[in-house]
This record gives structure tokens, C-alpha cells and sequence, in this order.
């Protein structure tokens, strides 16, 4: 299963590391960094990533959208909201973190469906999009094919809580013991929710 990491200027380094270091020890998944353009993207942290471009990637897997200061400004980006909506439209499944929860539901993808954000930025997240179910207090979401997370870390849990319901929970205890983490498995207990 191909899993594209979809990065842009300003990515937040966590939002997409977590998850990968998760999705990146399932022999099932085929790792991609991409990108609207290709080439090098820096996160917020000046860490250099070089990307496909999105059209040359087989986009029918898993679409991971991390967050950070970037969605600040692509959320007034129309083509690239257009062409994360036909990505999204073709991936089978869609997992965002923190404020990249944010760009999906510019692009209308979370119309009526649950989700959640950052709970640092979720005025700005709702006020982007008021069709969008908004769940304030929750780890992370799943609603039909789309996983959202709350902010940063969360993506972890996010992401373990993906491979427990595609491999089983035996497996993503066995990789949350890998990488020494303490999985918070409960989507519900968001510790950093008001």
C-alpha cells in the first residue's frame, strides 16, 4: 500500500515523522514524500525533504497530510486545494494531523463527516469550514475513510490507531513497544482538549 506524504513549505516536522516512523515499519507500506511541485520542501524546523510531484505518484493508497504554520496560507491557495481534493478523492484512505484536518475540509472533503485538530488552532480550523462535524474533545477521529488528529504528538497515536484497525491491535501494540512509545489508544482521551 502506498502511503504519500503529502509536504509543503512550513510543514510541521512531527505532524508527518510521527506517522511515518509508524507506517514506515509495515513491510505493507510503500513510503512517498510528494509535494504539489516536487523537489525540496522544509518544514517550520528547516528540516529539507526532496518530493515527487504529485501527478507522477499512484495517489490509491493512504494520503497522510501533516499540519503546521504552512496551512496558514494554502488554505487560500485554490489550486493547491484543487489538486489535494482529487488526491484525496482517489486515496482510499485519508489521515491528517493537527491543522491538516484544516486544508481537507477547505477542499470540502470533510462535508459532514467528523473531525478533529489541534486543539491550539481549532477556532481557525472550525471557521474554515462550518459543514464539517467538529469534534472538540478527541485524540483523533476516524469517519469513513478519514483519520484526524489533534495536534502534533497525536499523530502517533493517530497512526497506531490506523495499523490496529488495518493489522489488528496486537500489532500496533508490538510497534508502539518498538519505538518505546506509550501509546495513548483511546481516540476519546484527548488530555490537551479544554
Amino acid at each position: 500500500m502506498d502511503v504519500n506524504v503529502l509536504l509543503f513549505p512550513d510543514f510541521e516536522t512531527l505532524d508527518a515523522f510521527g506517522p511515518v516512523e509508524v507506517l514506515g515499519r509495515i513491510d505493507e507500506c510503500c513510503l512517498h514524500f510528494v509535494s504539489a511541485n516536487g523537489g525540496i520542501i522544509k518544514s517550520s524546523q528547516g528540516v529539507a525533504i526532496l518530493t515527487e510531484p504529485l501527478e507522477k505518484v499512484d495517489c490509491s493508497g493512504v494520503l497522510l497530510v501533516p499540519g503546521g504554520e504552512g496551512t496558514r496560507y494554502l488554505i487560500n491557495d485554490n489550486m493547491f486545494i484543487e489538486k489535494l481534493s482529487d488526491i484525496a478523492l482517489q486515496s482510499q484512505y485519508c489521515l491528517t494531523v493537527c491543522t491538516g484536518s484544516a486544508l481537507l475540509a477547505k477542499a470540502n472533503m470533510l462535508n459532514g463527516f467528523k473531525a478533529t485538530s489541534n486543539k491550539r488552532a481549532f477556532d481557525w480550523v472550525q471557521s474554515v469550514n462550518s459543514e464539517v462535524e467538529w469534534i472538540s474533545h478527541a485524540r483523533w477521529v476516524v469517519d469513513g475513510k478519514f483519520y484526524t488528529s489533534s495536534g502534533v504528538s497525536a499523530g502517533i497515536d493517530m497512526a497506531l490507531g490506523f495499523i490496529s484497525d488495518r493489522f489488528g491491535i496486537t500489532k500496533a501494540k508490538e510497534l508502539a513497544q518498538s519505538i518505546e512509545y506509550i501509546w495513548n489508544s483511546n481516540k476519546e482521551a484527548d488530555l490537551f482538549a479544554k
